[in-house]
C-alpha cells in the first residue's frame, strides 16, 4: 500500500514531466537562454503553465505567473525545469516574482550553471520561508540542457554537423539530393532545432539553397544563415542574399575591399571580419566565438567535404549526423569519397542509430 509521501512524490514527478515537455518544445528557439518549462499547481490542479519565450524572453516563470489572477497564486506550488534566476539582467529575477506572488513551494530540476544564479535560488527562497525541492527528474533534465551547459562552459555555440553519403561513403557533386524525402524531412527538423545553419560559400553557390526549414508550419522558425566566405565569392543572386530573409544572413569574411563590402551591406546582409588561421583559411574557432558573442547558441553545419572535415579534425564539434542511403556509388562519375571520415569519428565517445522510418536510408548520430 503506497504511503501519502509516495503519492505526493509521484504527483510531483507528474507535474515536472509536463514542465519537461514544455521545455523540450522550445529547444533551439531561445537563443543563449535555456529553454525552461514551468507549471503552477494548487490543490493538485494545474493553474497555469509557461515556456521560455522565443529568443529567450520572457522567462517561463513570468509567463506562467502572469496568466494567473492576483490572489490565485497564494499557497500554490511552482514546478520549473531549471533553477529560477536570482540576478538582474534584461529582466528582473524570477525569484522576486515568485516571492511577491506568495507561492509557497518551488520544485526545480537542474541547477543553473550561470554563475550569476547557480545555487543561489535555493537559499534565497528558503530565507523567504518558501519550501524548496531541487533535483527532481534531474537525469531527464540533463538531456534537455546538454546544449545549454556546453554553451556556458565553452563560451561557444553547441555545434552539430550532418553529411549525406552512399553506403560505401561517396557523396554526389552533381545530384542536388542524395537522400530520400523522409531523410530530408529529418534534416529540416534539425534546422528547426538549431539557432543557425552554417555552410561554405561553395556549398551555398552549388546548391542555390535558401537554407530554410521547409516543414509546413515551421517555416517562420528557419535558422540564421551563416556563410564562410573568405573573399566574398558567394553568388550575388543567391537566395541567401536576395530573398525576404536576407537580414538573417551573416557572412564571415577576411577582406577589406570597400566596394565588395558595400554591396552586401546595402542589401542588409551582416558581415563579420574574421582572422585567418595558420593555413590561411577563416579561423573556425573564431567564427564560433564571434557567433556566440552575437547571441547564437547552436549551429548545424551542412558544409561540403572540406569544411566538414576541417571541423571534425579540429574537434570543434559536439555531435554529428551521418545520413546513408542503401546504395553503393563506387562506379559513378563526378563523386567524392569520404571514407576517411570514419577514422575522424573515433573521437566521439558514443554513437546511436536513430530509429525512424526512412524507407531504406539510415541515420547514425555520433556524440
Amino acid at each position: 500500500m503506497s504511503s501519502k509521501k509516495d503519492k505526493s512524490n509521484n504527483l510531483d514527478k507528474y507535474f515536472m514531466a509536463i514542465a519537461m515537455n514544455l521545455a523540450e518544445e522550445r529547444i533551439g528557439l531561445t537563443g543563449l537562454n535555456p529553454s525552461v518549462g514551468c507549471v503552477i499547481v494548487k490543490n493538485n490542479k494545474i493553474l497555469s503553465f509557461g515556456q521560455t519565450g522565443f529568443n529567450g524572453r520572457p522567462h517561463a516563470e513570468t509567463v506562467a505567473i502572469n496568466k494567473c489572477k492576483k490572489n490565485e497564486l497564494s499557497g500554490s506550488s511552482i514546478f520549473v525545469t531549471m533553477e529560477p534566476c536570482t540576478h538582474f539582467g534584461k529582466t528582473p529575477p524570477c525569484t522576486n516574482l515568485i516571492v511577491k506572488s506568495k507561492i509557497k513551494k518551488v520544485i526545480y530540476s537542474s541547477t543553473d550553471v550561470d554563475k550569476r544564479t547557480s545555487n543561489k535560488a535555493y537559499s534565497l527562497l528558503r530565507s523567504k520561508k518558501i519550501n524548496v525541492k531541487k533535483g527532481l527528474l534531474k537525469y531527464q533534465s540533463k538531456k534537455i540542457y546538454k546544449n545549454y551547459f556546453n554553451q556556458k562552459n565553452s563560451k561557444m555555440p553547441f555545434i552539430a554537423a550532418k553529411l549525406a553519403c552512399s553506403n560505401d561513403f561517396f557523396i554526389s557533386s552533381k545530384n542536388k539530393f542524395i537522400t530520400n524525402k523522409h531523410s530530408r524531412n529529418v534534416s529540416h527538423i534539425l534546422r528547426y532545432n538549431f539557432d543557425s545553419i552554417l555552410v561554405s560559400y561553395k556549398t551555398a553557390n552549388a546548391d542555390n539553397s535558401k537554407l530554410s526549414c521547409r516543414i509546413n508550419g515551421l517555416e517562420n522558425f528557419s535558422p540564421k544563415r551563416l556563410i564562410i566566405d573568405k573573399n566574398l565569392k558567394i553568388n550575388k543572386k543567391s537566395p541567401v542574399i536576395t530573398d525576404k530573409n536576407k537580414n538573417n544572413t551573416i557572412i564571415f569574411h577576411s577582406i577589406k575591399d570597400k566596394k565588395k563590402l558595400e554591396f552586401f551591406k546595402l542589401r542588409g546582409v551582416k558581415l563579420i571580419y574574421t582572422d585567418l588561421d595558420r593555413n590561411k583559411n577563416i579561423d573556425l574557432k573564431k567564427v564560433f566565438l564571434k557567433a556566440y558573442s552575437i547571441g547564437i547558441g547552436s549551429i548545424i553545419i551542412e558544409g561540403g567535404k572540406i569544411l566538414t572535415k576541417s571541423i571534425l579534425k579540429d574537434k570543434l564539434i559536439n555531435e554529428f549526423y551521418l545520413f546513408e542511403i542503401d546504395k553503393n556509388w563506387k562506379h559513378r562519375l563526378g563523386i567524392k569519397n569520404v571514407s576517411d571520415f570514419r577514422n575522424i569519428f573515433n573521437f566521439f565517445k558514443k554513437k546511436e542509430n536513430i530509429e525512424t522510418f526512412l524507407d531504406g536510408d539510415k541515420i547514425t548520430r555520433y556524440y
